[in-house]
C-alpha cells in the first residue's frame, strides 16, 4: 500500500496539477488530500465529464488525470473513444478493480464489470497496468514510468487499483448540523404514500429504506448510480394508476441531470420524486458533491415538473408529499438530510437476491 499523500505527491512530481473523479472507496484518501487545495481537484457529476474536464486542462497545457470507480466505466467509453482517443489527447485514468478478482467478495452491482474491465480496455486499444494492494512507493513509480512512455506517445493509459492499494485520509468537509436524519425521511415520506410503488437509488439510500420501511413495492438499486428517478419514469409511465416515489440522492441526481427536463417532458402525473441532499457522496466516504451550489427544485420548474418544494422539517415533508399525491405532478421534493452516524444498515441484497427484489416488486404492481 502507498499512502494516499504518496499518490498525490508522485503525481505532482510529474507534473500533474489537476485532477477530476466520482468518488469511489479506494480513491477517497487522494480525493480528501486534494481537496484541502484548492483547484486540485474538480468534483465531476460523472465519469465522462470527469474525463472531459481532463481533456480541457490537456488542450490547454495543464497535466490532469481522472480517479474513478470501474462500474462507471461505461460513463467514460464515449468521451474516450470520440474525444479523448480520436485527439490523441495525453490522459491518465485511475479506474477501481470493484468486483475484482473474486466478485463474490464484492457488492452485486460489481459481479459484470469486475473481471470485464481489463477486456474491456483491450477491447478498444487502451493501455492499462495494475497497481496492487502488496505494491509499494517503487512498484507505483513503476508503474507511473510505463505510463508516461504511453503519454508521451499521445495515448491515454489505465492504471487499475486493487482495493487497498491506497491508503485514506480524513475528508476535509465540515459536517452540516440542519436536516432530518436520512432514515426518518425515508419513513416520513413512505407512511405518506403507502400505496405508492418505491425506487431507492443505489448506496445508504436502498439501506436505510431496506431497514425502515421494506415492502414488496420497493425496488433497490444495486449501482446504475443517477439512473433511479428514469427507472421510476417508466414505471410511472407503464402504470398511471399507480403513485410512483423515485428516492433519490443530490450526488446521483447530479450525476443525470438531464433526467429532469426527460420527466418533465413526459409529465407522468402520478410520479414523486424526493431528493435526499446531504451534500456528500456518503458510500464512498463523504466526498463532497456540488449541490451546495445548486437549487434541486429550481432546475425541476424549469425542467418542467408541475411542483418542486424544498422542505427543512419533518411536517414540512409530510406535508408535501400529501399534497403530491393529491395534484397531477410530476413533483419534486428536496429535502436536507444529515450525515449518517452510527451502524450503517445492510444492503437489501444481504436478505433477498436481485432476482427476489426484481420478482415481487414486479409482483406488487399486478392488479
Amino acid at each position: 500500500m502507498i499512502s494516499a499523500q504518496d499518490f498525490c505527491d508522485l503525481l505532482a512530481d510529474r507534473g500533474f496539477g489537476l485532477a477530476s473523479g466520482v468518488p469511489c472507496s479506494h480513491f477517497g484518501g487522494p480525493i480528501a488530500h486534494l481537496s484541502t487545495r484548492p483547484g486540485r481537484y474538480v468534483p465531476a457529476p460523472n465519469e465522462g465529464s470527469a474525463l472531459a474536464v481532463a481533456a480541457g486542462a490537456a488542450l490547454g497545457g495543464q497535466r490532469a488525470y481522472v480517479m474513478l470507480q470501474n462500474s462507471g466505466l461505461g460513463n467514460l467509453v464515449n468521451p474516450l473513444t470520440s474525444l479523448v482517443m480520436t485527439y490523441r489527447l495525453p490522459i491518465l485514468t485511475f479506474t477501481s478493480l470493484r468486483g475484482w478478482p473474486d466478485p463474490a467478495t464484492d457488492e452485486p452491482q460489481h459481479e459484470v464489470m469486475g473481471p470485464a474491465t481489463p477486456g474491456m480496455l483491450d477491447s478498444i486499444g487502451t493501455p492499462h497496468y495494475t497497481l496492487y494492494a502488496k505494491d509499494t512507493v517503487d512498484e507505483f513509480t513503476a508503474v507511473l514510468d510505463l505510463a508516461e512512455k504511453d503519454l508521451a506517445a499521445r495515448r491515454a493509459p489505465f492504471v487499475l487499483v486493487e482495493r487497498g492499494a491506497i491508503g485514506k485520509a480524513t475528508a476535509a468537509n465540515d459536517p452540516h448540523t440542519e436536516g432530518l436524519p436520512a432514515a426518518e425521511a425515508i419513513r416520513t415520506v413512505t407512511a405518506a404514500a403507502p400505496e405508492a410503488a418505491v425506487v431507492a437509488t443505489t448506496g445508504f439510500t436502498g439501506r436505510d429504506t431496506f431497514a425502515v420501511a421494506d415492502a414488496p413495492g420497493n425496488f433497490y438499486m444495486q449501482g446504475s448510480m443517477g439512473h433511479a428517478s428514469s427507472l421510476g419514469l417508466g414505471v410511472a409511465l407503464t402504470h398511471p394508476e399507480r403513485t410512483v416515489v423515485v428516492l433519490d440522492g443530490d450526488g446521483a441526481l447530479l450525476m443525470h441531470l438531464g433526467a429532469l427536463s426527460m420527466i418533465g417532458h413526459e409529465a407522468p402525473a402520478n410520479l414523486i420524486h424526493v431528493v435526499l441532499d446531504n451534500r456528500v457522496h456518503e458510500s464512498t466516504g463523504g466526498q463532497a458533491t456540488t449541490s451546495a451550489t445548486t437549487s434541486f427544485p429550481g432546475m425541476a420548474l424549469a425542467a418542467g415538473y408541475a411542483s418542486a418544494v424544498a422542505c427543512a422539517t419533518e411536517d414540512a415533508l409530510r406535508e408535501a408529499v400529501l399534497r403530491a399525491r393529491e395534484a397531477a405532478g410530476p413533483h419534486l421534493i428536496s429535502v436536507r438530510t444529515l450525515p449518517r452516524t452510527g451502524a450503517i444498515p445492510p444492503r437489501a441484497t444481504n436478505a433477498l437476491s436481485t432476482l427476489d427484489i426484481r420478482d415481487r416488486f414486479q409482483e406488487s404492481l399486478r392488479p
